[in-house]
């Protein structure tokens, strides 16, 4: 998978403007950063809008087109954007997280998944 960035978009009155990014070199890394104590915990409580982008892959899905479609996936103000494939893949391993109880509490309310 190559490099995701997430930016951390913030509102004041009608201006959006980007607080801050991170890139992950691994999906791990994501997990890691949303996980309970890792950094997402940190988030400015201004945010409207979080984007995650991950890129496409390497090598083109030659087999099945629809893999490497471009979409975007909205939970909360979170919105996930990338190949079909790795939005399915980590929209799967989110719900398998939080049914586990490990992800962040910072993470689960931007996602609109709080207990």
């Amino acid at each position: 998978m190559k490099p995701i960035t997430i930016e951390f978009n913030v509102s004041n009155q009608d201006e959006t403007f980007r607080e801050d990014s991170v890139t992950f070199d691994k999906v791990e890394e994501l997990f890691d950063y949303v996980s309970p104590g890792g950094d997402c915990e940190h988030m400015p409580a201004n945010l409207n809008e979080v984007q995650m982008i991950f890129l496409p892959p390497s090598h083109p899905n030659t087999f099945n087109s629809i893999a490497d479609l471009r979409v975007t996936l909205q939970m909360g103000i979170v919105f996930l954007t990338g190949p079909l494939s790795t939005i399915v893949q980590v929209a799967q391993e989110i719900i398998d997280k939080v049914g586990r109880g490990e992800l962040g509490e910072g993470f689960l309310a931007i996602i609109g998944a709080e207990n």
